[in-house]
Formats: C-alpha cells, sequence, structure tokens
C-alpha cells in the first residue's frame, strides 16, 4: 500500500488458516492499522490481493466483508440510537432473522455487562462500555474471522478478562482471529502466532515458544525491540 511516495506496506505475504489466533505486533506508523484497513476493505491495496475464506475482496467484496467481524480501536456508532437499536440495526444489515437479533443480543448484552445500559443513548455512554458495545456488534453475526485492533482500550480488568476468554474460546471453535495490539503480555498469552511488523513488512514470525526458543533467552519484548531497531 503506497500514499505518494511512502510504501505503508511493502510486499506482506501472510496466510492465517482457520481457527488460527494470529497476534499483530509492531510499533507506531509500522503498517498495522494499514493493513487492517485494508483487509475490511476500507482501504484499496496498491497492489497485490487479499482472500478472506477464499473470496477476493477485489472481485466479492460484499461477500468477504460479510464473513468479518471488524472492532477498530475507536468505535463510532450513530449515538442518538440505544445499543438495542444499534444491534437491531446490525442484525438488518447482515439479514438476520429478528427473532435470532433479539437472542443473539440478549446472550451478549448479558456477557459483556451492557443490560443495564441497553436502553440508554449511546453517546451517553462511557468509553469502555462503548468499546464493550462495538465487540457485542460485530460478533452478532458470528463471523468467521474477527479482525481486532488494540481491544482492550478502554476495559476494565474484568471486561479484558472476558474478551480474552471469548477470543480464545471462539478461535479453539474455529474462528479465525487477527488482533493487532501494543500489549505484547496479551498477544503471548492468547495468541497461537505473533507476526511482527517494522516498516511494512514482517520482521517476525512464529509461534510465542519458537520465537522466545530464538531468543536467545530474550524476553518477548526484548526480542520486539531487537528486531524493530534493527530494521
Amino acid at each position: 500500500m503506497r500514499f505518494g511516495e511512502l510504501t505503508a506496506v511493502d510486499d506482506l505475504t501472510l496466510t492465517i488458516p482457520s481457527g488460527e489466533f494470529f497476534a499483530f505486533l509492531g510499533p507506531n506508523a509500522a503498517g498495522k492499522t494499514t493493513t487492517i484497513k485494508m483487509l475490511t476493505g476500507l482501504l484499496k491495496p496498491t497492489s497485490g490481493s487479499i482472500r478472506i475464506c477464499g473470496h477476493d475482496t477485489r472481485e466479492s467484496p460484499i461477500i468477504a466483508k460479510s464473513l468479518i467481524g471488524y472492532i477498530p480501536d475507536v468505535a463510532v456508532f450513530y449515538e442518538k440510537l440505544t445499543p438495542v437499536e444499534f444491534l437491531r440495526f446490525v442484525g438488518d444489515l447482515y439479514a438476520i432473522p429478528p427473532d435470532e437479533t433479539s437472542r443473539r443480543t440478549g446472550d451478549l448484552f448479558d456477557q459483556f455487562g451492557l443490560i443495564e445500559h441497553q436502553k440508554e443513548r449511546i453517546e451517553n455512554l462511557s468509553h469502555g462500555t462503548c468499546q464493550r458495545l462495538a465487540i457485542a456488534g460485530a460478533l452478532l453475526h458470528e463471523p468467521e474471522v474477527i479482525i481486532i485492533d488494540e481491544p482492550m482500550i478502554g476495559l476494565d480488568p474484568i471486561h479484558i478478562r472476558i474478551v480474552k476468554d471469548e477470543l480464545r474460546k471462539r478461535a479453539s471453535n474455529g474462528t479465525t482471529i487477527l488482533m493487532s495490539t501494543h500489549l505484547l503480555n496479551i498477544a503471548e498469552e492468547l495468541a497461537d502466532r505473533i507476526g511482527i511488523i517494522a516498516h511494512g513488512g514482517i520482521v517476525e514470525l512464529g509461534s510465542p515458544k519458537d520465537i522466545l526458543a530464538n531468543g536467545a533467552g530474550m524476553s518477548l519484548e526484548e526480542i520486539f525491540l531487537d528486531r524493530v531497531e534493527s530494521n
């Protein structure tokens, strides 16, 4: 992906199999968010191709997007809606039957502590509550692929644990997850594989165990800093 003379993502080739929890690490301006925007269809790559569950995002964009649950670092809502109205809107977008939308909404609100806020306007909710609502909205249609950009921002320790457990459970049940995060401990705890990106390219790739084994006794933080600084 190029922006004028700047190459934000440079010949990045990556395959994430079904059911893998993949953590995407990198410093600011490394290319993580640009990659995520290309995967979700918010940006068109300058060159190359992207496939979601085998569907090319250029040739079949609607099908590819329908398979994704996207959780941005800063969620944007129609703030005059209530959480219930927002999830009803999301359900309509994905053509989920109204009764099924109601059932799933109840389950998600119970899981993420949103029941007491379900009839408040979104504009009056705290940042952490909005983040939980964004996660619920992304999971409503039971996506095959979940793409998350800094999912723990604004969450308290209780809800961080709930989100971690839910993501790990979904990966174990076959959902593919790509998570961009600056929290190395979260990546080490949850991910099946970690990719470290610097200057638009992958500079380290492997399971947490393999990366640590090849790190000559260094911690994941030390390996991260070494790879980023050397590139």
